[in-house]
């Protein structure tokens, strides 16, 4: 059960970063988050380098999109409905298959 690292080393030193999705969450947890009042942003189709320097939450609107984590072979699939955070520090490609418009919010504090 023990290791040789903290489970906080792992987390925070860990080369994979992973995106979070919580798919088709409760209106009541948006009301509380207050997406309404976050900046929108949307795209076209096509693929995007992206890199974020803040951890952002979003909530998508309309859209569909594939994101591959750069050095990893892991991708994440995302879409309307869901509710989405990228960690700091995260590089990825988002391949989008359908127009994006989504509500996103970036962490002050990282």
């Amino acid at each position: 059960m023990a290791s040789s690292s903290s489970p906080g080393a792992t987390e925070t030193d860990a080369p994979s970063i992973s995106i979070t999705v919580e798919r088709n969450p409760p209106q009541s947890r948006l009301v509380e988050l207050g997406i309404k009042s976050w900046p929108k942003w949307g795209c076209p189709p096509g693929r995007y380098p992206l890199k974020f320097d803040a951890e952002e939450t979003c909530y998508m609107v309309k859209g569909r999109v594939t994101a591959y984590i750069k050095g990893s072979s892991e991708s994440v699939e995302f879409g309307a409905g869901d509710l989405v955070i990228f960690p700091k520090g995260l590089c990825c490609t988002w391949e989008v298959s359908a127009p994006v418009d989504k509500y996103y919010k970036f962490d002050s504090s990282s």
